[in-house]
């Protein structure tokens, strides 16, 4: 199975590697490597999110997130994503930015490709922040879950389902209590938060809409989706990695700014996470490991904050990625530990 799952990962990354040496000599090979290191360090959490949503859909929508879904998330998250967004802010035409992007000036210079992006991070932050904090509030906060990790804490958020709108509440009092903060981007950091949290409640609402007419009973009694649902499901997960790659594309200009080196990286990076989601579906183990999507929310969860933080003051990626790896490695202790205590 690990042959069957990650072999494709294996050949692409070859091949990428060798793509970086032949494109600019040892040092893109070796940026390469590091930027694939920091894609798949900040991402273990995105695994485990998208393993539960690609449980619900048929096996042709599972190749789909791995083969058009991953042409989505490299050449569209890793590559045009932030040539789009520096066009924007800087009023520049596609074929100027990408322009702009292959001269390689240093970030810290005004005018330069990384200077320009790293000017839109304030947008970029409170898009994905807000998106990333529906996705954890909305987790916790559902009535109909029974199993709980850290309890009091959990069940105290839950709580907060009693009032109607809780999840979207409280993001906008999130939202608008960092816009009042941070006034120097206050109509940017406003504008781009409610952007988020119209988005997520677009692709998620839709996929829940169409989910109740595109379902098909699986092999084991699953419930299957299919059609509208499914592609609404593939919507969501695009649209939850986007939200993912934010900080790796932010950080990965801290490194380089290079946009063939940075989409060669991250995007070798993020088909280790795809193949890492499909073994997790695979072989059942959120289902055996039962704290591990507790863990992985809560990882959102400080995602999303460090992301709002991350508006005015820099987070280290290196923080980012100890935070998440902290929550699975303790939600996979806590999982193996009930598994001892409760064998049934």
């Amino acid at each position: 199975m690990l042959v069957r799952t990650f072999g494709v990962s294996v050949l692409l990354t070859a091949a990428g590697l060798v793509a970086a040496l032949l494109y600019d000599g040892p040092k893109a090979l070796f940026v390469t490597a590091i930027l694939v290191v920091l894609e798949v360090s900040l991402s273990f959490d995105n695994a485990v999110v998208n393993a539960r949503v690609l449980e619900r859909m048929s096996a042709y929508w599972q190749r789909l997130f791995l083969t058009v879904g991953m042409v989505v998330a490299v050449f569209g998250m890793r590559l045009v994503f932030p040539l789009l967004v520096v066009g924007v802010t800087a009023h520049l035409s596609p074929w100027r930015a990408w322009r702009l992007a292959l001269e390689r000036g240093d970030p810290d210079t005004p005018g330069s490709y990384g200077y320009l992006l790293h000017d839109a991070h304030p947008a970029i932050a409170a898009f994905g922040g807000i998106f990333l904090l529906m996705i954890f509030l909305d987790f916790l906060i559902d009535e109909h879950k029974q199993l709980h990790w850290l309890d009091p804490v959990e069940r105290l958020i839950q709580r907060a389902g009693l009032l109607r709108w809780a999840s979207e509440l409280i993001a906008l009092v999130a939202l608008v209590g960092f816009t009042l903060v941070y006034r120097h981007h206050t109509v940017e950091v406003l504008v781009s938060g409610v952007a988020g949290l119209a988005s997520y409640l677009l692709v998620n609402g839709a996929a829940h809409r169409f989910q109740g007419s595109g379902e098909n009973g699986g092999a084991a009694g699953a419930v299957v989706a299919t059609g509208k649902a499914a592609f609404w499901l593939f919507v969501y997960l695009q649209v939850l990695d986007a939200s993912f790659s934010f900080d790796g594309v932010i950080g990965a200009f801290a490194i380089t700014s290079d946009p063939v080196v940075i989409a060669l990286g991250l995007g070798i990076g993020a088909l280790y996470v795809r193949s890492l989601t499909v073994l997790l579906v695979r072989r059942g183990t959120l289902g055996r490991l039962v704290f591990l999507e507790h863990g992985a929310h809560w990882a959102i969860g400080a995602l999303a904050v460090l992301l709002l933080v991350s508006i005015e003051h820099e987070v280290p990626e290196v923080v980012t990625g100890l935070i998440g790896v902290g929550f699975i490695g303790a939600a996979l202790v806590s999982s193996l530990r009930r598994n001892r205590l409760h064998p049934a």
